[in-house]
């Protein structure tokens, strides 16, 4: 691919959560111009209502073995932690298919080693952007537990953050007793028989962050314009063309594609060839007698709860299904029988804001950040379960990509064209 002719002056970002929102303020601290598009509004996506753990422990790539060992027929059910709807969808059928490829150890392991490098960079991202003015608070997670029913629940996730540490990604643990657990933390219930602490981990409420990070972008004199939804984008040779849906057509020097689960409609005619899918979560708030002091994770039922001001955020499950579908009740009744035998003080009958937000993923778990095959259209998306964890580095350095035409080598496993 040709680097671009010159250094662009001003740069069109479509979509505002985090991944695009941390390329555009990037972009700022490069001197670039940008104006960012949004379909919705800000946070409107898969960020919003999401756990907002930063927590480079556990940022790994979601093709693995034991999501095979769900098996189809609980696949098919929508209390299950991974639930796939049954529809006849070529699409989902040609995402499925890669993804069970990749469900091996040695594609995890290949996987994980492209994670380590970006995963040992992602809290400082994160501290630039404190520095440059974004002011939502980033929270130290102590404690973060990883809770489970019994030992033997609990050495699948000793073994894979050995296999971390073996991808060169320094991570530091002790595994508990469940007493242990609850002496740290209350509102575990008897039924949780063991856990693994987990230092170095952060979180942030992430709708509060993402409208902090969009202020920070227009202060510093950038353009983000709500409710523009993109239908097409054209590199014309001087310029790139993006046109909205409200026939409104705007000239850029460059563009930077993070519309999250809608990556494809934008970019496959720019050679990005892989399929993301919408991998939908969803989430809840209540109220608790004891709110607990950090996160709490359940790894074999795929929940994830954060204490966020007077209430519990309870997000989970992974559902491969159209990114505008509506929220399926059932997968919230699934996330509340899940936690109700392992929290206490707990009133899951009092739950608000339930949401369903659609993660982009891809199918061999890596995301999708860099050039394509036009010199001035860039992406960045397919972050799965990681977009906040990873955004604000994607942005860094992406930025870097398209000011200087240079793409840093921790990028190089990410490449929209592989």
């Amino acid at each position: 691919m040709a680097a671009p002719v010159s250094r662009p002056g001003h740069v069109a970002v479509v979509g505002a959560g985090m991944p695009g929102l941390a390329t555009a303020w990037f972009l700022q601290e490069r001197g670039v111009r940008v104006t960012v598009l949004e379909r919705e509004r800000v946070a409107a996506g898969s960020s919003w209502g999401n756990a907002g753990w930063i927590s480079p422990a556990l940022t790994t790539p979601l093709p693995e073995p034991a999501v095979l060992r769900y098996g189809v027929r609980a696949a098919l059910n929508p209390a299950s932690p991974v639930y796939i709807p049954p529809r006849a969808d070529a699409r989902l059928l040609r995402f499925l298919l890669g993804f069970a490829r990749h469900c091996t150890e040695r594609n995890w392991r290949v996987a994980m080693s492209a994670y380590a490098p970006v995963n040992r960079r992602a809290l400082g991202a994160f501290d630039a952007l404190a520095a440059g003015g974004v002011d939502e608070p980033v929270r130290e997670a102590e404690p973060f537990l990883a809770c489970h029913v019994s030992a033997e629940d609990q050495k699948v996730l000793l073994e894979e953050l050995r296999h971390v540490e073996a991808a060169g990604q320094r991570v530091e643990y002790e595994a508990l007793t469940g007493a242990e657990a609850r002496e740290l933390e209350p509102a575990l219930s008897e039924k949780v028989g063991a856990a693994v602490r987990i230092h170095g981990q952060r979180f942030i409420n992430p709708g509060r962050y993402l409208w902090a990070l969009a202020g920070a972008v227009r202060t510093r004199g950038g353009d983000l314009r709500e409710g523009i939804s993109v239908r097409e984008v054209r590199d014309e040779g001087a310029r790139v063309a993006v046109e909205a849906a409200s026939g409104e057509v705007l000239g850029f020097d460059a563009v930077v594609l993070a519309n999250g689960a809608w990556l494809n409609w934008l970019a496959r005619r720019f050679g990005v060839r892989a399929v993301v899918q919408a991998g939908r979560g969803y989430s809840f708030s209540v109220p608790v007698e004891h709110m607990p002091s950090g996160p709490l994770y359940f790894p074999a039922q795929r929940v994830a709860c954060t204490p966020l001001g007077d209430r519990l955020r309870i997000a989970g499950m992974m559902e491969f299904r159209a990114p505008e579908e509506p929220l399926d009740p059932r997968r919230i009744a699934a996330i509340v029988a899940a936690v109700r035998p392992l929290l206490r003080g707990i009133a899951l009958e009092e739950r608000t804001e339930e949401w369903v937000g659609s993660r982009p993923c891809t199918a061999d778990g890596l995301p999708l950040i860099g050039p394509t095959a036009s010199p001035r259209v860039f992406v960045a998306g397919g972050h799965g379960m990681w977009g906040i964890a990873l955004g604000p580095l994607t942005g860094e350095l992406l930025a870097e990509t398209v000011a200087t035409g240079r793409a840093p080598a921790e990028l190089t496993p990410f490449h929209p064209l592989r």
